[in-house]
Parts: C-alpha cells; structure tokens; sequence
C-alpha cells in the first residue's frame, strides 16, 4: 500500500524506526517511491553527543554514523515498500557494507541529505546505494545490505550478522 503523502515528519518516522535520542538519525523523508529510491535529511547540530569527543576542537560526525543514518533511510524505504510497520519484535540486522567511500567530512551546521536506492531484494537480503551529500557535494557512498528479522525467526536461524550488529543498536 502506497502512502500518498510522499514525505514523513520525525513523528511518522518513529513509526518506522525503533531508533530514538541520540540513535535516531533521520529527521525528515522529503521523497520516497516504493520499492525505488527515497531521500531524507539529517541536521547536523552541535548539540550531537559525539562532537563532545570527535573531535572537541574540530567536530566532525563520524563516519560509522553516517553509514548509519543511510541504513536508517534504507530501513525506512524497506518497511514503506512492504506497506508495513515494524512491531516491537521486527530488527533490522546490516549483512554487508561494500564500496564505502568518505568523501568530505561532516560537521555542525550540515544537513546530511541521504538518497538510498534499492538494487535487489533476495531471500530476505535487501541491497541498496546509498550516496549522502552536504550541499550537492559527495560526502559519504556505500553498498547496503541488510535483512528484516522477528524475535521468532531469530530462534529459527540467525542472520548472516551477529546478533551484536543490528542497525542502530
């Protein structure tokens, strides 16, 4: 089932992401096409809790959270595709990340915008391109892959990943 409205507010986006303060890295879906592509925002703000120590006198957001925050947009893209919301069972586990390429650091005052794009869907793997920029320039692109899980299919077989890497845990 396809939303009509094709952007979320931070309130529609707690609906999709178990993710909340300071794990939840997605402010805003501006576009999304199902089962294709969806764009989303970041702002970047000096109250982020990691600036306190990456780096005090030269901020910048690290890198692994930008991945992340990309994840994050993909994950959404993934549960608007599917026409479902996840419950308080349903995990997202990463089971790859290939080609990640940091081109520009990100700092206070950014807005990350993140464009995530599904390549394929195969027995429960989606992989995805994610390109994220600050002000149309490159800062951050990889290959995603990740599989949706429940409490009930962890007990039938575990992910490729460990159980100690889901998105946003």
């Amino acid at each position: 089932m396809e939303n009509i409205s094709k952007t979320l507010d931070i309130n529609q986006i707690k609906q999709y992401l178990p993710h909340r303060y300071p794990m939840l890295l997605v402010d805003r879906v501006l576009t999304w096409e199902s089962g294709k592509t969806i764009t989303a925002i970041k702002n970047v703000t000096a109250n982020e809790e990691f600036f306190n120590g990456h780096f005090p006198n030269k901020p910048v957001m690290p890198g692994v959270l930008m991945v992340e925050a990309m994840a994050q947009t993909a994950a959404i893209l993934s549960f608007l595709t599917m026409g479902q919301k996840p419950d308080e069972n349903t995990i997202v586990y990463f089971v790859g990340i290939d080609n990640v390429r940091f081109k520009r650091p990100v700092g206070p005052g950014d807005q990350l915008k993140m464009d995530v794009e599904i390549l394929r869907v195969a027995r429960g793997i989606w992989k995805y391109k994610a390109v994220a920029t600050v002000d149309g320039q490159l800062a951050v692109e990889a290959e995603l892959m990740c599989t949706l899980r429940t409490a009930n299919d962890e007990a039938k077989a575990a992910p490729t990943a460990s159980p100690e890497t889901p998105v946003g845990e």
